[in-house]
């Protein structure tokens, strides 16, 4: 991957809070580190679930907060009204080539199919070349321990380089990963 300053940070998470009470202290753990590193998030512009935990402690903290939202989502999703700035899009399409184009990396949180038809997609567009940008997995008390395995295992049956399955970075720990973002 070429290195480029990291600015902005991308964040796909689920719009549920999920079973384990992990994945919200991460959120706001995250925020903090974002705030150190004067990282803005670009993210999915709802106030519900991991967003939502995620987007107001960034907001509480002082940082700045961009959301992308569809406007079908807009009230299915509660768009979040205190954001520093929030794009309505027409579609899903348009809220994830936005996300891309405000991003200067990609961290995916645990999240519902949404999230990881959003991680696959910016997965398929680093592999192509679409962009060069970091993708990194938090990867919460193993949360995507078998997608790891199963990467690994489409690398072992010859449909994925390994070169590209070692592209992506995956720490549990947040700093740490936002540490291998901006050295990458």
């Amino acid at each position: 991957m070429k290195s480029h300053p990291i600015k902005r940070i991308a964040v796909f998470c689920g719009s549920a809070t999920g079973s384990d009470p992990a994945f919200r202290q991460t959120c706001i753990d995250l925020a903090g580190i974002f705030q150190t590193h004067r990282i803005a998030m670009v993210y999915g512009g709802g106030n519900i679930g991991l967003m939502g935990i995620l987007a107001d402690e960034m907001l509480r903290l002082g940082g700045e907060v961009i959301g992308v939202i569809p406007k079908k989502l807009v009230d299915i999703e509660l768009a979040h009204n205190g954001l520093t700035h929030l794009h309505i899009v027409p579609g899903m399409h348009e809220r994830k080539a936005l996300m891309a184009s405000l991003s200067d990396a990609f961290i995916v949180l645990p999240g519902g199919i949404g999230t990881m038809e959003e991680f696959f997609e910016m997965y398929t567009w680093l592999q192509l070349g679409y962009h060069d940008k970091p993708l990194a997995l938090l990867n919460i008390n193993g949360f995507y321990n078998m997608l790891i395995g199963f990467l690994d295992h489409i690398v072992q049956q010859g449909f994925f380089q390994r070169s590209r399955f070692e592209q992506l970075i995956i720490d549990d720990h947040p700093a740490d990963l936002v540490n291998r973002i901006i050295k990458s």
